[in-house]
């Protein structure tokens, strides 16, 4: 397990591979999971999940998180609760384009809050893969045809969908000062911090009439979205972030749509054309341009002791 979380770079894969999967879950239960609701499921469950592994190191800490209990709550509430939500509430009312084009600037805006909150300045080739992959987003997300950003228009679903992007560059500057208690602790602070977060939204979207028609697909993107996206991914990135440092790990993020269209290729049925790999070609190569050369962040007060 320790020789795992070693890796950041392969944590960030995985990472970056179930965030994709939950898009394509997301879009598959659509009318059968309310995203509200998904997202309260996902962190209970998440919660429950991780219970018998934390109790130990819970017992043991109690002391420590109740010291930094409110540090604690607002990286909670700032990472697995807020971006999820916030941009839940940017897909009412703005475009799928909009969308993705804001998300594409998200290592770009966490480079900047790096910079700008702990000194993190970006080097040469950091800046260079942020936009090649940048651009290799734009060149998937719009086909191939630049020109049909000049069509975007602004709503109120953008500062949204930008607030949300904040909110998680925030939260992975933060990560580098979080408390010094064991993974296992603090993944279940946070993790129940969003589930509990959740509730009231799930709650006024079921009184909104979007209810739960649970059957086997509902259990199973339940399951996956509690498991791959929310328990293990996001232990994958805190460590990670910790080993590289926000700029180099947000770098990753470029890889969800690589991800995610290959993943609609198989199992939606989904076809890739020239621009997907035009694009992908793009994103891979800023990713390895700007990470190849990411120093160990200077501050290992979060390190994943206890690994087992």
């Amino acid at each position: 397990m320790k020789a795992l979380f070693d890796r950041p770079r392969l944590l960030l894969i995985v990472t970056a591979l179930s965030w994709a999967g939950n898009v394509i879950v997301g879009r598959a239960v659509i009318g059968t999971v309310p995203p509200l609701t998904l997202a309260c499921l996902r962190w209970t469950f998440a919660t429950l999940f991780l219970l018998p592994v934390a109790w130990p190191y819970l017992r043991k800490e109690w002391r420590e998180i109740m010291k930094d209990l409110r540090f604690l709550l607002f990286l909670g509430l700032l990472g697995p609760a807020c971006y999820n939500s916030l941009n839940y509430f940017a897909l009412v009312s703005t475009e799928a384009l909009n969308n993705l084009v804001l998300n594409a600037a998200g290592p770009m805006i966490i480079a900047l809050a790096a910079w700008s909150m702990a000194g993190d300045r970006p080097d040469n080739a950091q800046l260079a893969g942020m936009g090649a992959g940048f651009c290799g987003v734009l060149v998937i997300i719009t086909r191939g045809g630049l020109s049909s950003l000049a069509a975007l228009t602004l709503n109120p679903g953008d500062a949204l969908a930008l607030a949300a992007i904040v909110a998680w560059s925030v939260y992975t500057v933060y990560l580098r000062t979080r408390p010094p208690i064991s993974w296992q602790s603090y993944s279940f602070v946070t993790y129940a911090t969003a589930a509990i977060s959740n509730i009231p939204l799930a709650a006024t979207e079921h009184w909104l009439g979007y209810d739960l028609s649970l059957n086997w697909a509902a259990v199973a993107a339940i399951g996956f979205t509690a498991i791959f996206p929310s328990l293990i991914s996001y232990i994958f990135y805190n460590r990670a972030v910790e080993l590289l440092g926000p700029s180099a790990a947000g770098l990753y993020l470029f890889l969800i749509p690589v991800f995610g269209a290959v993943l609609a290729t198989v199992l939606l049925g989904e076809r890739l054309y020239l621009f997907h790999a035009a694009g992908f070609a793009l994103i891979i190569a800023g990713v390895l341009i700007g990470s190849r050369k990411a120093a160990p962040a200077s501050v290992s007060a979060a390190s994943p002791r206890s690994e087992g």
